[in-house]
């Protein structure tokens, strides 16, 4: 195994950790909060989730040799912002958590899932892919409009390195973004201060209580969403970049880190989406087998990050956030460029997945899932429907 380690996919696992944690984890305490969490159990919530899911990536990817990069519900957390404090606070929705956890584990057990989610076709996951990913490419274009100061050496340097030696492009970009951060973003006064009162790890256990309000109102809705909008895009990502992942295992199992995370406040944890096309993609290594070493680098990155989560919040937080999805936006735009072409590669089921894509890029939430999903479920109906109207005459 440790024949397989390189550098490179070490810089990428260190980049996988650091968007991971940082382009998100704003969501996860206000939807933490919005169920109920103090700001203390907030925070310990989100060291148990990075904790939890730093583990579990690293376990999948070595057990699997597959780069398997886990991350928290996001779409779950943005669901809990919404929902309300159940009947019976922060303890209840604990409980629910516990409730999610436990059907993530029944999902990953029922066979006839996994081949559903095995058997979606690769023009479709594709299209699915490009879609997940187009905005997040659109970050470093954005950034340089909104702080060209900022934005603009990000994006300079990589083309640069880019240009010369493709290989070192990110790593150059994530070099620069930590050098704009230290000498171009302004501190606010006090921040230091505060920053070292947070260093020690907040850890807060909660008793969970069991009621029906919070088992329909969350413990539901959180995995659905978290099934719909994180696992299934995961394996379908996995997928694309051509290796066989079996989803039942995989899923069993971050619902069991899922359950180890609740009692500490954390929501749920699953495939990664985004970053999982970082750690399966050729800047990760330019050989599939080795690339697995980005997903383990990561997890032991979100490991790190969990353990000083009040600080890294504090010091994240300080960064404008578009800066941060700029690196990732860089990142991803030869996983993009791939997706789309294999995506509309073929005339027979071009239509089918530009649906997907279309559906999947414009960002819309239905019944609290998101479009990954719902772009999946509309270019499987077109590619239905082509078959029973049989081939096309001119």
């Amino acid at each position: 195994m440790l024949k397989d380690f390189s550098v490179q996919s070490t810089f990428m696992g260190v980049l996988i950790a650091f968007v991971g944690f940082a382009s998100s984890f704003a969501v996860v305490l206000q939807g933490l909060k919005g169920v109920g969490a103090t700001d203390y159990e907030a925070a310990s919530g989100l060291m148990a989730l990075s904790i939890s899911m730093g583990l579990c990536g690293i376990i999948l990817s070595v057990w699997t040799k597959l780069p398997v990069s886990v991350a928290w519900s996001t779409p779950g957390a943005a669901l809990m912002a919404t929902a309300g404090i159940p009947l019976g606070g922060f303890p209840a929705a604990v409980g629910a958590f516990f409730v999610c956890a436990a059907l993530i584990v029944l999902a990953g057990l029922f066979r006839p899932f996994g081949r559903a989610v095995a058997a979606i076709p690769a023009p479709l996951a594709n299209a699915m892919l490009a879609g997940v990913i187009i905005n997040l490419c659109f970050a470093p274009f954005k950034a340089v409009a909104f702080d060209a100061r900022l934005g603009l050496p990000i994006l300079v340097v990589w083309a640069v390195v880019a240009a010369f030696k493709r290989l070192y492009a990110v790593p150059a970009a994530l070099l620069t973004f930590v050098a704009v951060i230290v000498f171009g973003v302004e501190l606010p006064e006090g921040a230091m201060a505060s920053w070292t009162q947070s260093l020690a790890p907040p850890i807060e256990f909660v008793m969970p209580v069991f009621t029906l309000s919070a088992l329909v109102s969350i413990a539901l809705p959180l995995f659905i969403v978290t099934m719909a909008s994180q696992n299934i895009p995961g394996i379908a990502i996995l997928k694309v970049n051509h290796y066989e992942p079996k989803p039942g295992p995989m899923f069993a199992v971050t619902g069991l880190f899922s359950f180890l995370s609740a009692p500490f406040g954390g929501h749920a944890v699953n495939l990664a989406a985004i970053t999982a096309a970082m750690a399966a993609g050729e800047d990760a290594h330019p050989d599939p087998a080795r690339r697995y070493w980005a997903a383990i680098i990561g997890g032991i990155g979100y490991i790190l990050l969990g353990l000083a989560a009040g600080a890294v919040t504090s010091f994240v937080a300080l960064a404008p956030p578009i800066l941060i999805q700029s690196v990732a936006g860089l990142a991803l735009i030869g996983a993009f460029s791939g997706s789309a072409v294999a995506a509309f590669k073929d005339v027979e089921t071009r239509e089918a997945a530009a649906l997907t894509f279309l559906i999947t890029a414009s960002g819309i939430s239905i019944l609290g899932i998101s479009g990954a999903f719902w772009g999946l479920i509309a270019g499987v109906l077109m590619l239905g429907l082509a078959k029973m109207a049989g081939p096309k005459t001119s």
